[in-house]
């Protein structure tokens, strides 16, 4: 018997250790997940350092007029275009636009490059990133009880092992006995409901929601937590119609009505093309509804990062979606400068076509100073948690001047688990040179490509002269000589997969 209690014993105690275990919360750290918000104050002013924001104050004030043309509605089918070097903060100033807009406002960020896909057009996937962009406020009007457990009876009958029970509700005004039923009685033991709690109950869907403790109870409690919370006792009748606002994007809306298990496919992500008879249906039930008053449109933000990965098609479609009625506020960003048009021969700025360029706001940012790129490494530092000493803070600035920003900060991890192993408190100088050996910068790969050069495949820099001789020179092909031709790239990732063929990362199933 004694072996078996501890037996018991043990199990129960490793029960409780596994649910620790998952109720842990695992948290990531991305490149920008130091940005809060833009960092401005009131008068939209730019501070030097807040909320993960660091330099760029002309690139953050200009941000910030936007953002408040924005929350005041008065800005929508515009564009706003961030151009500048590498390393210069133009997606950590769109992600902190995304943190001060709210979770209200629909944000959708992509990159250029994702509207090529083969289980779509590319016009499809821009409709379907446009559409995710725009919200729509739906009001509605809800039938709720509330009011104050004054006593609650729940009997099992013996025999059958049926629930039956009673709840007894009060307001300032007036007291009501209601009956309760399995259902009922399932979810007040779940929110474990007792007298004195403030309660709502949604007569439609019959969910219960626990608001507090009444004040009248709060001298019967002599310990109470942190998190308890007394509310006043409602006032009035205990049924009160309540308006309930949800904010859903128009894709949300197209997948859900598009097929019949559109709900599901909304999170499975096997979303397809959606027709435009759907879309223009769901657009006159938006207009009727904005028209009785019971809906409003919510122009969100759609951030193309690496804008001029799109092609002349892409770029035409923009110039004539900006100016439908229902456009979100569009944010393009690129390092590109004067380079070519992807799907034509000729050059543009940015990569973009002028026509499209003379319809966006044009925002420059500007490389980091020496002081700010220091504390963007000491603010990356507290983000990931790492120690570091003041002489190895500075040869990380000196690095990221000479290298790059993102060599920088890629080095402060590395360099943590270095100092680790040596059991150091901190990461110090010899800790920086160590991986700043190991990992080398794109210039010395660079040097290092250019030396060794003849020692690896395809080398084609200073070839000697006799190769030259033997493989005749290609000449250059006439547009009227080129033949286009189609053909399926098939990877030896998929060579053994009769059924499915892995192109550029994706892999596409045939279905049945």
């Amino acid at each position: 018997e004694y072996m078996g209690i501890n037996a018991c014993m043990a199990s129960g105690i490793n029960t409780k250790v596994e649910e620790v275990k998952d109720l842990t919360r695992m948290e990531r750290l991305g490149a920008h997940s130091h940005i809060r918000g833009l960092g401005l104050d009131d008068s939209l002013e730019p501070r030097p350092m807040s909320q993960g924001m660091v330099g760029q104050l002309e690139a953050r004030r200009a941000a910030g007029i936007i953002l408040q043309m924005i929350k005041e509605g008065k800005i929508a089918g515009r564009a706003i275009l961030m151009g500048g070097q590498p390393g210069t903060g133009k997606t950590a100033i769109a992600m902190g636009m995304a943190k001060a807009l709210g979770e209200d406002v629909p944000f959708t960020m992509m990159a250029g490059s994702e509207i090529f896909s083969l289980e779509m057009s590319k016009t499809e996937a821009l409709v379907q990133a446009f559409r995710k962009s725009i919200g729509v406020r739906i009001k509605e009007e809800a039938e709720i009880i509330e009011g104050e457990v004054v006593e609650i009876e729940i009997d099992k009958s013996v025999a059958t092992g049926q629930k039956t029970g009673k709840i007894t509700l009060k307001t300032t005004e007036m007291e009501t006995v209601y009956d309760l039923g399995n259902k009922m009685i399932d979810a007040i033991q779940k929110e474990k409901i007792m007298a004195g709690d403030i309660i709502t109950i949604d007569k439609a869907s019959g969910k219960i929601s626990k608001l507090g403790k009444s004040f009248a109870r709060s001298s019967d409690y002599d310990a109470m937590g942190a998190q308890t919370r007394f509310v006043q006792c409602p006032e009035g009748e205990l049924q009160k119609r309540k308006e309930v606002v949800h904010t859903v994007t128009l894709h949300e809306i197209d997948v859900i009505n598009s097929r019949a298990q559109g709900f599901i496919a909304l999170f499975a992500g096997d979303i397809g093309e959606i027709k435009p008879e759907v879309r223009e249906q769901i657009d006159q039930k938006v207009a009727e509804w904005r028209e009785e008053g019971r809906a409003e449109i919510v122009p969100g933000v759609l951030f193309i990062d690496e804008v001029h990965m799109l092609d002349i098609e892409c770029f035409s479609y923009l110039n004539r979606a900006l100016e439908s009625e229902q456009a979100p506020i569009v944010i393009m960003a690129t390092n590109r400068g004067i380079t070519k048009i992807r799907g034509t021969n000729y050059k543009g700025p940015h990569g973009l076509p002028l026509d499209l360029l003379d319809r966006l706001l044009i925002i420059t940012t500007k490389p980091y100073s020496e002081k700010e790129t220091g504390q963007i490494i000491q603010t990356r530092c507290q983000e990931e948690d790492v120690e570091m000493t003041e002489a190895a803070a500075n040869l990380l600035t000196k690095i990221a001047m000479e290298t790059s920003l993102r060599y920088a900060i890629h080095l402060i991890t590395t360099a943590s688990l270095v100092s680790r192993k040596r059991k150091a408190s901190a990461v110090d100088v010899e800790d920086i040179r160590r991986v700043y050996s190991l990992f080398v910068d794109i210039k010395r790969s660079t040097q290092f490509l250019l030396e060794y050069q003849k020692e690896f495949l395809f080398s084609e820099i200073d070839a000697p002269e006799e190769i030259h001789e033997k493989v005749p020179a290609v000449p250059e092909a006439k547009m009227t000589d080129t033949q286009l031709i189609t053909c399926l790239l098939y990877t030896s990732d998929a060579a053994d997969e009769r059924s499915s063929v892995d192109l550029g990362g994706r892999r596409i199933i045939k279905k049945k």
